[in-house]
């Protein structure tokens, strides 16, 4: 019998069985996912770590589920399973999963699952009442994206407008949306920043215009890159100016990170958000940060972000503009952070500036961006420092 175990390290205040993608009496393959676990901040699959037979589930939907501890069996022969048996947690329930008996993976034409779908997919799945099989894949091997997913809602939200313009008008009953694990986290670490960390928050304003030229004449090269790579590579040469932006409260001294780590916030939809990290910042040049916010933004969305994906920021940036945010003042959710950036929607906006030893109005691409600080770290001269080599280093980007 070869045990399952919870993996040493978690990232998150704790961790739970969310759903078991096996059942009992079910073959699996070396590594194949077998159980998915979720924490505030990231779900992890745990793969299995031998082929045979799942004998065992000894930690349950919903149970918690701490480093080391048990998950469940298997039997090493395929060819000769153990008599199986799933036991149920003390206090728990010992029904299987929702997905027991109805997979959503997407079966081939001799009946096998050609592609499992990404934990991501199959709650986006569910949620719309979507078959799979309904659906072309267009990522490797023909996986079904949340890319593919979305199309198909929006499809379907298309031709439900369409005949809704024909029909007698419809009244919708409102409905309380249970509490999950991720909302109840995000709760609970929004009060624990707020009311444990003095926050202050300054606002400027900053013209992209030459950040949207640099962009499109490197587009036209072929290399494609986000605004968020430009704001990334910005914050961390800022820093120079004030250090301590990328620093944290101790309580018998302020600690400067040796490293400049920054999240990126990232939103899951109705889900929350996660916050992915982009390691070592100021020694990466500005295509290698864009390469880095691809990997880990994609695997974000698709729900496959490892804990160290999402631990050991000194910094966050929350580009909420992409939303349609003009201006905000983000919280500090990380306690071993000093500061964040928000930044809001970028648009066109008249802007009176000289010309010729002339003022003149002109029309640029300009958006309002905030640094909320931790009281106790820094103070505005620090802040407002920062915030003016930011703006200065995005406005003065040179051409290539």
């Amino acid at each position: 019998m070869i045990e399952v175990r919870v993996p040493d390290e978690q990232e998150g205040t704790k961790a739970v069985v969310r759903s078991w993608l096996r059942q009992v009496g079910d073959s699996v393959a070396r590594n194949d996912p077998l159980v998915e676990l979720e924490t505030d901040k990231v779900t992890q699959e745990v793969p299995a770590p031998a082929a045979g037979v799942l004998a065992e589930i000894l930690l349950d939907k919903d149970a918690e589920a701490v480093p080391g501890a048990l998950l469940g069996r298997i039997t090493a022969d395929a060819k000769q399973p153990a008599t199986v048996r799933a036991e149920p947690v003390e206090g728990l329930s010992s029904s299987p999963p929702p997905e027991a008996g109805q997979s959503l993976d997407k079966p081939g034409a001799n009946g096998d699952v050609e592609t499992r779908l990404s934990p991501s997919v199959r709650r986006a799945l569910q949620q719309h009442g979507i078959d799979p099989a309904r659906i072309e894949g267009t990522g490797r091997d023909g996986r079904i994206t949340r890319e593919d997913v979305d199309r198909a809602v929006a499809a379907a939200t298309v031709v439900s407008v369409g005949e809704a313009a024909t029909a007698q008008p419809r009244h919708f009953a409102s409905e309380d949306i249970p509490h999950d694990r991720m909302r109840l986290a995000i709760a609970e670490n929004m009060v624990r920043a707020v009311s444990g960390q003095p926050h202050v928050t300054a606002v400027f304003e900053a013209d992209f215009s030459a950040v949207a030229a640099h962009k499109a004449a490197l587009a036209a090269r072929g290399v494609k890159l986000s605004y968020t790579a430009y704001m990334v590579k910005a914050a961390a040469e800022a820093m120079e100016v004030a250090p301590a932006i990328n620093g944290r409260w101790e309580e018998d001294r302020i600690a400067i990170s040796p490293t400049i780590d920054v999240g990126v916030g990232t939103a899951l939809g109705e889900k929350g958000l996660v916050v992915p990290v982009v390691r070592d910042a100021g020694n990466l040049s500005l295509e290698q940060i864009g390469a880095k916010l691809d990997d880990i933004t994609r695997r974000a969305r698709e729900a496959r972000l490892e804990r160290s994906d999402v631990s050991g920021g000194s910094f966050t940036i929350s580009n909420h503009g992409v939303s349609g945010s003009l201006l905000a003042a983000p919280i500090i959710l990380h306690s071993g952070q000093a500061a964040i950036l928000g930044v809001g929607k970028l648009e066109k906006r008249v802007v009176v500036r000289e010309v010729g030893g002339q003022d003149a109005i002109l029309v640029r691409a300009m958006a309002y961006v905030t640094l909320t600080i931790d009281h106790r770290v820094v103070d505005g001269h620090q802040t407002n420092a920062w915030l003016t080599r930011f703006v200065e280093i995005l406005e003065n980007w040179p051409q290539p």
